[in-house]
């Protein structure tokens, strides 16, 4: 199959196997993302057809389709679902794109970039949060979609070039590793400390420019955990 035809994702039915309570509290979600400011299409089509609930604890599926950051294994954290979609907006996504995820967690955003883009390859440092977003991806059929256990702040040169690449975390600035990976034209998208204050954080999307360096553009605030070297086997 040519690299440049549309990704073959799953075409899920979001209405099958739904009550009315399920449609209703789907059409609100959809609702507050369109009112937050949401407006990439493709961005809601797939909010709209990728299951959240799938992507949570079990503890926490009844709290899948409200507005919230919910806790997963080895301490991390799924971020609420308007911060996920307006990073994977801040990407301005074409269905040609190959991406790189840093941080799969549960594999909710990689799966969402998954409806979008040619191939996302996301790397989680949690080895047991891999093989288990790796699952859930497969099980919803997303074959181009991957997910691989390992450091994402060192991923050889020869795995690049990627057109887009978004960090799921804070980093002071876009590692050299990183930057190395990205194609002409190329997007980063991260979140990063404000400089006048660091507690605060910003997500901010990077884009090269004919000049050889980077235009940053602040995208929203945020609070992401920071991105750490190396792998981790399980907590």
């Amino acid at each position: 199959m040519s690299p440049m035809m549309p990704p073959t994702t799953p075409q899920f039915d979001p209405t099958s196997g739904e009550s009315d309570a399920m449609a209703q509290a789907k059409a609100a979600f959809l609702l507050i993302m369109r009112a937050r400011g949401i407006q990439d299409v493709n961005v809601l089509r797939a909010l709209e057809t990728v299951p959240r609930e799938i992507f949570v604890p079990h503890r926490y599926q009844d709290l899948a389709r409200r507005h919230l950051a919910l806790p997963l294994r080895c301490g991390q954290t799924l971020p609420e679902p308007f911060l996920a979609a307006r990073m994977i907006e801040a990407l301005e996504l074409a269905a040609h794109h190959r991406v790189l995820e840093i941080g799969a967690g549960s594999g909710y955003a990689t799966a969402l970039i998954a409806r979008i883009a040619r191939e996302v390859v996301s790397i989680e440092r949690f080895q047991s949060l891999a093989i288990e977003a790796a699952a859930r991806l497969a099980r919803l059929g997303f074959d181009r979609a991957s997910v691989a256990w390992g450091d994402g702040l060192a991923i050889p040169p020869e795995a690049g070039p990627f057109d887009r690449i978004i960090v799921q975390g804070a980093l002071l600035e876009a590692p050299g590793s990183l930057v190395a990976l990205l194609g002409p034209g190329g997007v980063l998208v991260m979140a990063r400390p404000d400089p006048g204050d660091p507690r605060r954080q910003h997500v901010v999307r990077l884009m090269r420019n004919g000049a050889g360096g980077f235009n940053a553009f602040v995208v929203c605030p945020c609070r992401l955990q920071p991105i750490l070297p190396g792998a981790s086997r399980c907590l």
